[in-house]
């Protein structure tokens, strides 16, 4: 049944945001900013949870947003440091010359950015699923709601914002392409306690197809001697490589065979690049449910503010010119290529040739690495998410010019 043609209201938002995440979050803050009335409709009853991140953030990025520094209890621990660990035994250390990521509480910053939104003037809805969209003349006019106690409203708005995370339900209902399977690993992050011989200011990670097919494994340790551990994989039961990994993997077993895990949650992270069409009549998709994220290390927090934040702006715009016509919204999609394309299409192939290499290419990677000081070369790095402007920046250093031929060639070994 189509839903008749309705003019906002007095009580009728501009801008309908699906998920109080921190994209939905960061967007409704950039929506209020410049004046447009927004609802923020959230399905769970407490905002950030469940968590589905370890948090692991750059502050560059984060102080370029505004963001950092952020209020006491958020950042949990910061980093200068990364280990690589592959399942031979093989290790790469990278040390920068200073603090160049954090691990943040998920919960404490999803509840920071909200609270941020607020006071700018977002309204934000708890409890609240959106079921689906309302639609009239081909354009979306609005939302379904159905809140906990079982009663069902619709809520009409100009445009509505699509930031619900991995699903794809209100992209079909939109007409656009959902997440392409292919391009999904899922993923298991969990609480531990007791780990053992760790940097507490290096993050841990681990590759090895027998540990984590089609992606690798990580540990983020906090200051009181617990840790964030998780992976993901293209396929299996990851609590099945969790377990492997903690009790096999010849470097985390030995940082983890004793760790108790406290916590354990589950979610798929998208890693094929941005989805085609990311805009309809009245309708934008923003962060995971648009794959505005990073094809390498799976993060989509940093890509995802980017993007909500020229969402607002687009959105905003379109309001004031009074068409939220595709034709109009069409400007987001063009802006966020702008932002971000070159740095997508470097991550990508970079996936392809991580994707590609066997566990013993892996372990003579992170060798040559050592050997060809690329410790070294990186020291001064303080720029983790735009990685395709990293790699321009260190380009002219011998060593980098060095890994990058010795990378292609495994590449070119690999894939024939």
């Amino acid at each position: 049944m189509m839903v008749p043609k309705l003019q906002p209201t007095a009580n009728t938002p501009d801008v309908i945001v699906v998920g109080g995440g921190p994209v939905g979050s960061y967007a409704a803050l950039n929506l209020a900013k410049l004046g447009v009335k927004v609802t923020v409709f959230e399905e769970h009853s407490t905002i950030g949870f469940p968590s589905h991140c370890a948090g692991h953030i750059s502050i560059r990025s984060l102080r370029s947003m505004g963001l950092y520094p952020l209020p006491e209890g958020i950042v949990e621990n910061t980093f200068c440091a990364a280990n690589f660990h592959s399942s031979a035994g093989t290790k790469f250390s990278l040390h920068l010359s200073c603090p160049v990521t954090v691990a943040l509480n998920r919960a404490r910053f999803d509840q920071y950015l909200a609270k941020k939104a607020q006071e700018a003037g977002a309204s934000f809805v708890l409890n609240s699923c959106v079921q689906s969209l309302l639609k009239a003349d081909g354009f979306v006019k609005g939302v379904n709601i159905k809140q906990s106690d079982g009663a069902e409203e619709k809520v009409f708005s100009q445009i509505v914002l699509d930031a619900e995370g991995i699903s794809s339900r209100l992209l079909r209902q939109a007409g656009l392409t959902a997440l392409k399977p292919r391009g999904l690993v899922y993923a298991v992050e969990a609480e531990v306690d007791k780990v053992q011989d760790v940097e507490l200011d290096a993050v841990e990670v681990y590759f090895g197809k027998a540990y984590a097919p089609g992606f690798y494994g990580w540990l983020i340790p906090r200051l009181d001697g617990s840790a964030k551990v998780g992976l993901a994989t293209n396929h299996g039961d990851p609590r099945d490589y969790l377990k492997r990994l903690m009790f096999k993997h010849p470097a985390a077993s030995k940082q983890l065979g004793k760790a108790k895990i406290t916590q354990v949650g589950y979610h798929a992270i998208t890693l094929g690049g941005p989805i085609e069409k990311a805009y309809a009549d009245g309708f934008l998709a923003v962060g995971d449910c648009a794959s505005q994220v990073k094809p390498t290390t799976g993060g989509g927090v940093i890509f995802g503010l980017t993007c909500a934040k020229t969402a607002a702006e687009v959105a905003s715009q379109a309001l004031r010119q009074g068409d939220v016509s595709s034709n109009f919204l069409q400007v987001y999609q063009k802006h966020c290529d702008d932002l971000l394309s070159f740095d997508f299409r470097v991550m990508l192939r970079l996936r392809r040739f991580l994707n590609s290499l066997s566990d013993e290419k892996t372990d003579e990677m992170l060798r040559v690495c050592a050997k060809l000081g690329v410790d070294r070369a990186l020291r001064d790095v303080d720029e983790i998410d735009f990685q395709g402007k990293l790699l321009l920046n260190v380009l002219g250093k011998p060593a980098m010019l060095a890994a990058l031929a010795y990378f292609g060639m495994l590449y070119l070994s690999a894939n024939p």
